[in-house]
């Protein structure tokens, strides 16, 4: 046994199991319970984050809820136990600079299952957010596109620029990954991916994937993004815009005529285009603005809502369309006008938050209550669930 397979599987933590039952933890034993409590449709488990902090029991996110491992006092992880709990989930470099650095991300993988994993430090001591990363890839039918119209265009467009959007952990990356694996079952051409961490790992069938890890195959998104024009892509995949650099690059690389998919945070739709353009001096927005209007595609913004038949959690999507009414719009930076867009735009198969919630609900999926707790419009949530009804 290596040096981290046994820091992984030593017992750390001693506590009352939610059976009643007194035990010793070790970190794979937290790990493994992301398969105890079942999977959704497409392998996801039904757990998303686990939450260790010192001064506090383990935290797991179940269905988007944080449950305790245990309400007892006692239970409590004190700080060297999360030190002993997270090091065999680090390199050994990282694993030597763990005093010494704020914070420390890292990957993890056991059979089955990968984690990406943040250590960090608060005014109680250390801790630890540990995300699971699903493996299998859902077929894109099963995502929860409004209308399939939708992906059908995606993954038949050759340029252009598609932005997934949403808070953390709305499913994202899953979305694209599914939309990445229907371009891999049908077109033949070359996908490159800048991923951190590397998320759904792809294997080549009609396509050429090429996948890059930031920090370990590149050293930033920026970088990579510079490079990557030199390197022969169709298909351009970037984990997050986090940075002017990075935006200014993938809006460069859509408008040379390649595909462009990423990832932003924003609550919806339209947010996107004012967080992009924020990023750069007020003396460019006009320009950044036009160049928006002339690259973006699609806008799908995301959320995951707790179904009604305890079944985990769905999508509700909302979908902006670059029309020609979107971009002259996006031009003219009249920004709160692209919700209007969206609500009379259906035959181009846009849809607001709000009407995907209402649909969810009159199909019985989701509850009203849940759904008008998600909407960003909570009175048009009401009046357009009212639509359905009648």
């Amino acid at each position: 046994m290596s040096d981290t397979e046994s820091m992984v599987t030593e017992k750390v933590y001693p506590c009352t199991c939610p059976d009643g039952s007194k035990r010793t933890l070790s970190m794979m034993d937290l790990l493994t319970q992301f398969r105890q409590k079942g999977f959704l449709q497409g392998g996801v488990s039904r757990i998303s984050d686990l939450h260790l902090k010192t001064g506090a029991p383990p935290y797991y996110r179940i269905d988007n809820e944080m449950i305790p491992w245990s309400e007892r006092e006692e239970d409590r992880l004190t700080e060297e136990m999360v030190r002993r709990l997270v090091r065999g989930l680090l390199s050994p470099d990282q694993r030597n600079r763990l005093g010494e650095v704020a914070e420390i991300d890292a990957s993890y993988t056991v059979p089955g299952l990968s984690f990406r994993i943040n250590v960090f430090r608060d005014r109680t001591g250390l801790a630890a957010a540990i995300r699971v990363l699903p493996r299998e890839i859902p077929p894109v039918e099963a995502i929860g596109f409004p209308s399939d119209e939708v992906w059908h265009s995606i993954v038949n467009l050759r340029q252009g620029l598609v932005i997934l959007t949403g808070i953390t952990g709305s499913g994202k990356s899953t979305t694209i990954a599914s939309l990445i694996q229907r371009i891999n079952d049908i077109r033949r051409c070359h996908i490159i991916t800048l991923e951190d961490p590397i998320e759904y790992i792809f294997t080549d069938k009609r396509a050429v994937i090429s996948q890059r890890q930031v920090g370990r195959d590149t050293p930033t998104f920026a970088d990579g993004l510079r490079s990557i024009l030199r390197e022969d892509p169709d298909i351009i995949v970037i984990g997050e815009m986090r940075d002017r650099e990075t935006m200014g690059n993938a809006l460069t690389a859509a408008e040379t005529g390649h595909l462009v998919l990423t990832t932003l945070h924003t609550r919806d739709a339209k947010g996107v285009v004012t967080r992009i353009a924020d990023m750069f001096p007020e003396d460019r927005r006009d320009e950044i603005a036009a160049q928006i209007s002339l690259t973006l595609t699609w806008v799908i913004a995301q959320k995951l809502v707790t179904r009604t038949d305890g079944g985990g959690r769905m999508v509700a999507m909302e979908v902006m369309r670059n029309t020609s009414a979107v971009g002259a719009l996006i031009r003219m930076t009249n920004i709160p006008q692209l919700y209007s867009a969206m609500q009379t735009g259906a035959k181009d198969h846009m849809c607001t938050l709000e009407r995907s919630l209402a649909r969810l609900v009159s199909e019985g999926r989701i509850a009203p209550e849940e759904a008008e707790r998600w909407a960003n419009l909570p009175e048009v949530f009401r009046s357009t669930l009212y639509g359905h009804r009648d």
